[in-house]
């Protein structure tokens, strides 16, 4: 472009980009030379940055860099560190008779901060993060376990898992389905009587006439009085604590559908040592007996 063909502000004598808003002209001044300077040496250190460096991602990863660094690889460097630095401690933990730990305080409080660790990563996803639990998913900070809440058979249930079909030593149960051999009429009935077992409100009368009814159907694993077996993983049925619901419609789906949770094996999954931290880690959250 000739000088006859440029754009000159007249006010500053500078060319412009030939671009204008309203009047307004851009001025097409150099930029400032050290900005350019610093946007050169930006450019020189990103290049060198992907050669040095993992950058580019390829296939099955990223490019390793001449300097072969690894953030994984560091922060596994970390976990080896600190595990070797309490590998007596995890020893111990693995093999610890659970029933004396709370006399180590030394190795009790390692297995309630680490536990803590596995409790998060595994269990909060259905326990919740406070270990409150929700419906279907029982609450680990009362008082009121199926199987026992005793240091040892919480690990066991950690260990084996509830009506799993890849452990043969998971904790089993199975309630029938009563839709299939009672009468709605009847199952009415049984809904009354288990809200009279619990104090909750309810007809007398139908809970009257239930009673040959949970004599019949539900007194061999709930027991004669609803304070259900941890044997079997029945239940008490006296207490205000649910883990599908008490009122009458919940009581009506459990007796009509019956419940079946699944609670997974851990212990292919996690090292001896992991399950005995998590058992000490629930055990003390308040719940444990």
């Amino acid at each position: 472009m000739s000088d006859k063909d440029k754009d000159i502000d007249t006010e500053t004598g500078i060319e412009t980009t030939g671009h204008e808003w309203d009047g307004i002209k851009e001025l097409n001044n150099p930029l400032p030379r050290w900005w350019l300077w610093c946007f050169y040496l930006t450019i020189i250190w990103g290049i060198g940055y992907v050669i040095a460096y993992p950058a580019w991602p390829v296939v099955n990863g990223a490019t390793k860099g001449l300097l072969g660094y690894s953030t994984r690889g560091e922060v596994q460097r970390e976990i080896d560190a600190y595990a070797t630095q309490n590998a007596e401690l995890t020893e111990a933990l693995a093999t610890v008779d659970l029933a004396s730990l709370a006399d180590n305080d030394e190795l009790n409080r390692f297995a309630v901060a680490g536990g803590g660790a596995v409790f998060r990563a595994h269990c909060s996803q259905c326990h919740g993060s406070g270990a409150a639990g929700a419906k279907g998913y029982p609450n680990l900070l009362d008082d009121d376990w199926l199987w026992g809440g005793e240091l040892t058979e919480i690990a066991y249930t950690i260990r084996h898992g509830i009506r799993n079909e890849t452990d043969d030593n998971a904790r089993y149960s199975q309630m029938p389905a009563f839709g299939d051999m009672l009468e709605p009429e009847e199952i009415d009935q049984l809904v009354h009587k288990v809200l009279a077992l619990s104090g909750a409100e309810h007809d007398a009368q139908m809970a009257g006439a239930g009673d040959a009814l949970y004599a019949d159907n539900c007194s061999s694993c709930h027991g004669e009085a609803g304070l259900g077996d941890r044997e079997l993983g029945a239940p008490n049925l006296t207490d205000a604590i649910w883990l599908y619901g008490g009122d009458a419609e919940s009581l009506h789906d459990t007796i009509t559908y019956s419940r079946f949770g699944v609670m997974p094996p851990w212990g292919p999954r996690l090292s001896d040592a992991e399950v005995n931290a998590v058992a000490a880690y629930v055990h003390q959250l308040g719940g444990g007996e």
